[in-house]
């Protein structure tokens, strides 16, 4: 008696025990993961989100479990790996870890942060290995169970919750360039992403089409006339700042936006603040980013090898080529891989040109790019026309510093905004620099026909606080989300030299972003291919407009047409 009175006692001991340890050990992990969300997170909106989101891994890996402490430990590696890898990320691309990172894998990128960052294998193995050996050591500690169907009610709970909060309060585009809420930014892509591909899918297209779209592969180009070299220019954050009201500008500011016929051209691209690649993606495809939706911001990656029609596809099929200068680092959201796809031959990225960093966006006079360009024209002359799509940056952010102050050292004070200000200073450096290069190239290829062709990428971040100042940040962010023409008019404008426009029919005053293709093959003197010459029609059905015109109707039947055409592939 005495001996069994001993075991049921040492048994009751040891159940307590594995009670007592199995709870400090939850609660230590899920305070030390408290500590780091709270801690990593600013606002409460961000802390609720990356709160439900522990929750819903939480609970998710507690249905495959059914123990709430390994389930814990594996969560927990799971968000530090989560906030490594973005401040990685981060530091190399200035971008933060969002679910698309996860739903598109994208061997560039992955292959420069290891490049980069040689030592992040092993963090991440480490990190792993010590969060699943953890998980197998609390699974022989933990004496509690979790029912899987109560299990699975938390994780759908959790997740509802976390895409509730993620409709209501849309993230902020531009927070995904800042190095802060990498949990939350993480959780409520991929709460939105999830619901978006099982509500509507990634790309907007009818379900058929009427008639069929008539694409040969090896249709012939017979321009009529010879062909002008080609070179556009994207002129980073540059819109005419007389938009925003009360801004003083110089005297003969405006020129700069004006064509060679004196006309000064809008032009309204899809992106507020800082997307380059949105109106990227409009001019080399044609096609309008807002037919992703919500997978707007990975819209280059996605169309990497699917999207196979546009601008440099069509002016290689007539003799041309073809050739980028980007001035930051090729596997920038996949910058090389499309545009390669596209149907550039020649790219040129940040290691290509020499910049000090290539890990980094350099500010460069916009002298440096047109001069790269020169001398690799030079080398091309005679064999083919030429087509060069020309990025710069001296304007790019941030105006809070004298860029190349020796150029322009004698700045008068403007009585604007400090941003404002060094914003107006740098773009007037530019408009002296593109006279220059258009000097150069009048001298240098002498009788050579050159067509030139320049446009604002988006207006600068600052310009949503100027263009209605009085208006409250939730009626800003209702005009930015309702795509208010205000807030993403930029312009075009058009140059030549020994040569003369063969249509300008198509440039008219006011152009959506997906319409200049056409501006530039109809001015060239391009044949346009069915598809573009399919896309010319609703230009005129339209009057200039193409993903608002009937409601995103026109755009989603041409989205249909091009993918029944096998232009458009895997979307």
């Amino acid at each position: 008696m005495v001996v069994s009175g001993s075991t049921t006692a040492t048994k009751h001991w040891t159940k307590h025990w594995r009670l007592a340890l199995g709870a400090i050990i939850l609660a230590v992990i899920q305070l030390l993961a408290l500590l780091i969300l709270l801690g990593s997170e600013e606002e409460p909106i961000e802390r609720v989100a990356s709160l439900l989101f522990w929750g819903f891994l939480n609970f998710l890996w507690m249905v495959a479990l059914r123990r709430p402490t390994p389930a814990a430990a594996l969560s927990l590696s799971m968000i530090v790996a989560l906030v490594l890898l973005s401040q990685f990320k981060h530091d190399a691309l200035n971008l933060t870890v969002t679910f698309m990172d996860i739903m598109i894998v994208d061997p560039d990128t992955i292959a420069f942060l290891w490049k980069t960052f040689p030592n992040i294998g092993v963090q991440l193995a480490a990190i792993g290995s010590i969060g699943l050996a953890g998980a197998i050591l609390v699974w022989l500690i933990d004496p509690f169970q979790i029912r899987r169907r109560s299990a699975l009610l938390g994780a759908l709970l959790c997740f509802a919750l976390l895409a509730g909060l993620s409709f209501a309060v849309p993230l902020d585009r531009e927070d995904e360039h800042r190095d802060r809420h990498f949990v939350s930014k993480f959780a409520r892509s991929a709460s939105i992403v999830l619901v978006d591909i099982a509500v509507r899918g990634i790309f907007e297209a009818d379900a058929k089409a009427s008639e069929p779209l008539s694409v040969r592969t090896d249709e012939a180009c017979a321009p009529p006339a010879k062909l002008p070299n080609i070179i556009m220019i994207l002129d980073e954050s540059s819109f005419d700042a007389t938009l925003m009201p009360g801004i003083r500008v110089n005297r003969d500011y405006q020129k700069h936006f004006q064509s060679f016929d004196g006309r000064q051209r809008r032009l309204l691209v899809e992106g507020v603040g800082g997307p380059t690649w949105y109106t990227e993606y409009n001019v080399l495809s044609g096609l309008s980013v807002r037919s992703y939706g919500r997978f707007a911001e990975a819209v280059t990656r996605i169309a990497a090898g699917r999207v196979r029609r546009g601008l440099p596809l069509n002016l290689r099929r007539c003799g041309y080529r073809t050739f980028s200068v980007y001035p930051f680092m090729g596997e920038f959201l996949g910058a090389r891989g499309y545009q390669s796809t596209a149907g550039f031959e020649h790219f040129y990225d940040s290691r290509d040109l020499g910049t000090k960093d290539s890990n980094t966006l350099t500010h460069q006079l916009d002298a440096f790019y047109y001069d790269f360009a020169l001398r690799r024209l030079k080398q091309e002359l005679g064999s083919a026309p030429t087509f060069f799509l020309l990025y710069t940056t001296a304007n790019h952010a941030p105006w809070d510093f004298r860029f190349a102050e020796e150029v322009l050292p004698n700045w008068p004070p403007t009585q604007n905004p400090t941003d404002v200000d060094e914003f107006l200073r740098r773009q007037i450096m530019s408009a002296s620099q593109y006279q220059w290069l258009l000097h150069r190239l009048r001298q240098e290829f002498s009788g050579e026909p050159f067509l030139v062709v320049r446009f604002g990428d988006h207006q600068p971040l600052f310009a949503r606080h100027f263009v209605e100042p009085n208006i409250d940040k939730r009626t800003l962010a209702q005009r930015v989300r309702d795509y208010d023409p205000r807030y993403l008019t930029t312009y075009y404008a058009i140059d030549t030299i020994n040569f003369t426009a063969a249509d300008l029919s198509s440039a008219l005053d006011r152009l959506d972003a997906p319409y200049l293709p056409i501006v530039v093959m109809e001015a060239a003197g391009v044949p346009l291919d069915a598809s573009f010459s399919e896309q010319k029609a609703i230009l005129t059905r339209c009057g200039g407009l193409f993903y608002s015109c009937n409601g995103g109707l026109e755009a989603r039947r041409f989205n249909r047409l091009l993918i029944d055409a096998g232009l458009i592939k895997g979307l």
